[in-house]
């Protein structure tokens, strides 16, 4: 068992590492929140690129698990693809992200997100994602 409020029980070990964690939601869809630190600082005074990823990725896969937890579903998630695209460099501030779901199948599933800074209308980075859903082994 562990301390980790319920909203946070699916955040991976690397997500955690980079104070990655759950800072509220919207329709049921988790909104993720990091902040600036020197963990994930790239060149000075910005986000590393791959933080600004994982902070993507986790906030797709965490979009998908909600909406399947709603359908009491639970299947093993694997990566197809992520594609990332960097809009502008994060700066030394909190940054969220949010996925949204655009198609759900039985067996893939193909989310988009978006991480902002200050206004969520001018995202720092974008992601779309492939996910196959895998029936789990018992």
């Amino acid at each position: 068992m562990t301390d980790r409020p319920e909203s946070e029980r699916h955040l991976t070990a690397y997500a955690r590492s980079l104070g990655i964690h759950v800072d509220g939601e919207e329709d049921g869809t988790p909104v993720l929140a990091v902040d600036f630190s020197s963990v994930i600082e790239g060149r000075p005074g910005a986000f590393h690129g791959g933080a600004t990823s994982g902070l993507l990725e986790t906030a797709g896969y965490a979009a998908l698990r909600a909406r399947l937890e709603q359908e009491g579903r639970d299947p093993q998630l694997k990566p197809i693809n992520i594609t990332v695209q960097f809009l502008s460099a994060g700066k030394q501030k909190r940054t969220y992200a949010m996925g949204r779901i655009t198609r759900l199948g039985r067996r893939n599933a193909n989310v988009s997100v978006e991480a902002w800074q200050d206004d969520r209308n001018r995202p720092i980075a974008t992601a779309i994602m492939n996910i196959l859903m895998a029936d789990r082994k018992t």
